[in-house]
């Protein structure tokens, strides 16, 4: 055994185990599968421009250990998500708020917003929702639906609305404030200097392994290590003993645009369907706001880069990236949790390997959780 952790897969999970097995002077592996390290809040250099490789990472939370704990690592600035959402040739500020009714209804109070999508809703008259297009109705109305929920959902899903189960929309945020900040989280900023630096910082130390998958040799790394992070997918990692468990995938196009500015904000959405792609990146915007274009020392970037970002059906092969949790996936998935939980060398971390949709503040919080119980065992 040379090694005290193998950790199969460099994101965020398996890169704060590495970090915190190392301080306490285990010996790590970690394999990577792709050609670069951090999974998929990966950045790189372009043109000046931190480019999010695998969509728009914006880091939020609200517990204050998570964020003193990231900023061990990095500074972040003082970016705030505020998305704007395109629908044919109109423009809707998100989440949902009073500038967004102000836009649909020409309201101007909370009253008489709220009385907008009373009426609505009571128009519908939906009691117990069947499917999301009904749940969605019955919290927002059907205007606000058609326009902002119904395309995207169904182009991020691949299905239509009345196909898809209630409980994929939970609550929708609504606010009866003109407030634009997409997240309620106390804490929230891009990283100066990107993702990639922070996890370069967190493997320092560790040995690393590019361009190397746990499944091609699976005999040997099962037997270099003490014990495995296991940060793939589950099922994968049993061998779909009972069944495959199924996630949706994304499509990235990146293109450089010899501009200034492209489209004013970090984040378009485009909620009709008929456009195939849910959102723009425009990544110069998560840098550098008001100052468009000026990185720190004044000199003016006169690119900017845009990515198109596309829902994907997932097969083998693709990258998974969102899990289906609907009731049939996570029936599959309780049945590898149990299997799971015997194990004496393997633990399991990640949306991969939980099967979870994690936002960052959430991986963080749960690689930290699985950390002190490891290693103060």
């Amino acid at each position: 055994m040379k090694y005290d952790y193998l950790i199969v897969g460099s994101g965020l999970f398996g890169a704060i185990f590495a970090y915190e097995a190392t301080k306490k002077g285990k010996k790590c592996l970690v394999i990577e599968k792709r050609n670069h390290i951090g999974g998929n809040i990966y950045t790189e250099e372009q043109h000046g421009i931190q480019v999010h490789k695998y969509g728009a990472h914006i880091f939020h939370t609200s517990n204050k250990k998570v964020w003193d704990y990231m900023r061990q690592f990095t500074e972040f600035n003082r970016y705030t998500n505020s998305p704007v959402a395109k629908y044919k040739n109109e423009l809707y500020n998100m989440p949902f708020n009073m500038n967004t009714f102000n836009k649909i209804w020409g309201v101007i109070t909370p009253a008489e917003a709220q009385a907008k999508i009373d009426q609505e809703k009571k128009e519908a008259n939906i009691t117990e929702p069947r499917n999301l297009e009904e749940q969605a109705i019955s919290l927002v109305g059907k205007t606000i639906y058609e326009k902002l929920v119904k395309g995207y959902t169904q182009k991020q899903w691949g299905k239509e609305c009345k196909d898809l189960p209630s409980f994929i929309i939970k609550r929708l945020p609504v606010r009866f404030i003109y407030d634009n900040n997409y997240f309620n989280d106390i804490y929230q900023g891009i990283p100066i200097g990107g993702y990639t630096a922070i996890i370069e910082k967190m493997l320092e130390g560790t040995n690393v392994e590019l361009n190397t998958d746990f499944f091609e040799n699976r005999e040997k790394f099962e037997s270099i290590a003490h014990k495995i992070v296991f940060t793939g997918p589950i099922d994968r990692f049993y061998n779909y003993q009972f069944g495959e468990l199924e996630y949706r995938s994304l499509r990235f196009e990146t293109e450089v645009k010899e501009i200034e500015n492209y489209q004013g904000n970090a984040v378009v959405n485009y909620t009709e369907y008929e456009i195939p792609y849910t959102r723009i990146i425009e990544h110069k915007h998560f840098e550098y706001g008001p100052s468009l274009g000026k990185v720190p020392q004044g000199e003016t970037i006169n690119k900017t880069v845009i990515t198109r970002e596309y829902p994907d059906k997932w097969e083998r092969g693709k990258e998974p990236y969102y899990p289906l949790n609907d009731n049939k996936n996570n029936k599959i998935y309780e049945k590898y949790k149990s299997l799971a939980e015997k194990e004496q060398k393997v633990i399991f971390g990640g949306r991969l390997g939980e099967y979870k949709y994690y936002d960052m503040h959430k991986v963080i919080e749960r690689a930290l959780e699985v950390v002190n119980q490891c290693l103060e065992a």
